[in-house]
């Protein structure tokens, strides 16, 4: 791991977010960029629309001066409370800093080709005001990025206990390359799981057997366990079991359990689970 993509808001979720980017740095050398994207949607407001259709186009003008004027505060507020973040972490020297603006989903994808992991929190400026609501650019994210995406929570703890769903997809398939190439993960305490809905025991066992074995060659050793029953439920309730720190699964496929990061399994998956989650496409 060489570079570390950030992707801030100025939310406490962002600010933890950030722990988890100097921890991570602080265990592989990784360098630290930090994007911060002012959201051009906030100009499109109906008031403003409204403004320019009854005040004429000056009034519209000044409002729109006045709102860019806030955005550029904001944008340096958040690279104020980033660079405190890392400045605390003492790893200054290996973090930089962009502002860009658009939508997130659109211009990440530079900063993203560049990058070896991906990570934004959970939830986003609102999370206070709406706790059942995951960030709104979350899934567009995860959805259009192709590298490694670390969705994390809202408060950090350091990395000792590794999860991975396991259900035999390509998804999940790269994951485990991941980790057997990765040195960082032969310091964590590792755990392979797979879920039995809808399918014999057996089927998941061999699909387990799998997974064991590739780990095994790369010198790592979880502790396997077939989990039953909706797959939200038993995942989560192992995560929170077994005091699991990071859950590693894939985010797309045909099965639930490679499809929880997507639509209403994703929304209540994470509700339930509140360690970050390490994602592959």
């Amino acid at each position: 791991m060489k570079k570390i993509l950030v992707c801030a808001d100025g939310s406490s979720y962002s600010v933890e977010c950030c722990k988890y980017a100097s921890w991570l740095s602080k265990q592989s050398g990784a360098s630290i960029d930090v994007l911060y994207v002012t959201d051009m949607r906030q100009f499109q407001v109906p008031m403003v629309a409204d403004l320019s259709g009854s005040l004429g186009i000056q009034p519209y003008d000044g409002v729109m001066d006045q709102l860019r004027q806030v955005e550029d505060y904001k944008a340096g507020y958040v690279k104020e409370q980033v660079e405190q973040v890392f400045e605390d972490e003492g790893i200054s020297d290996r973090v930089s800093f962009h502002h860009e603006t658009g939508l997130l989903v659109d211009e990440i994808e530079e900063y993203a080709d560049k990058a070896d992991l991906i990570m934004l929190g959970k939830r986003g400026e609102n999370a206070n005001f709406a706790t059942e609501h995951l960030g709104s650019m979350l899934e567009r994210v995860v959805r259009s990025v192709t590298k490694p995406c670390l969705v994390t929570s809202r408060a950090f703890k350091p990395i000792d206990h590794v999860a991975l769903a396991y259900d035999g997809g390509k998804s999940c398939r790269k994951a485990l390359d991941y980790m057997v190439n990765n040195e960082l993960f032969r310091a964590f305490d590792i755990h392979l799981i797979t879920v039995a809905e809808g399918s014999s025991e057996d089927s998941a066992a061999a699909h387990l057997q799998e997974a064991e074995k590739t780990l095994n060659a790369g010198g790592l050793y979880p502790a396997c366990q077939v989990l039953t029953g909706e797959v939200e439920t038993a995942v989560s309730d192992y995560v929170r079991h077994a005091k699991v720190d990071l859950l590693i699964a894939g985010a797309y496929g045909h099965s639930r359990i490679r499809e929880f990061l997507i639509g209403s399994t994703t929304t209540e998956f994470l509700r339930r689970c509140h360690v970050p989650v390490l994602c592959f496409r």
